[in-house]
């Protein structure tokens, strides 16, 4: 670990830039990596495997588009009788329950649900809702996402 931790430290300009660009298309290939920073291949190659093994890159994935989905956030309270790590763990069990959140606040947790139709999200309300020990739900629609939570 002290070297993920000193790898962080002194991450220079160019691991920077690397960084930057696999963040916006992890899946842009080394030589267009190069080209952009005028660097070899072999040398993004190399830095980039120095960046994963050290743990500063963990992993490369996908950030899919708009697509003909609903999404929702749902709050929901738990009776003060009831184990709210067990809600948790059944909300994630649901189908269309896409994050489960154990908050603070008015309410203990927040969902967020994704599903093809409103109609399909106010049936999986309905079976949290009949969840032991949820009291209470508070639902809104996403109308629109902005920005790029990471």
């Amino acid at each position: 670990m002290r070297r993920k931790e000193e790898m962080s430290e002194n991450l220079n300009s160019i691991d920077e830039k690397i960084i930057k660009i696999l963040k916006n298309d992890s899946r842009k290939s080394f030589v267009d990596i190069a080209n952009e920073i005028g660097m070899s291949e072999s040398a993004v190659r190399r830095r980039v495997k120095n960046l994963q093994d050290v743990g500063i890159i963990k992993k490369f994935t996908i950030d899919m588009g708009p697509s003909n989905k609903t999404s929702a956030i749902t709050l929901i309270s738990v009776s003060s009788t009831a184990d709210t790590s067990n809600v948790s763990n059944h909300l994630l069990s649901l189908k269309g329950i896409e994050v489960v959140y154990e908050i603070t606040g008015q309410y203990d947790i927040a969902t967020i649900i994704i599903a093809p139709t409103i109609l399909e999200i106010n049936s999986y309300i309905d079976e949290i809702r009949k969840i032991e020990g949820v009291s209470d739900t508070n639902t809104v629609i996403i109308l629109r996402t902005l920005g790029n939570y990471t």
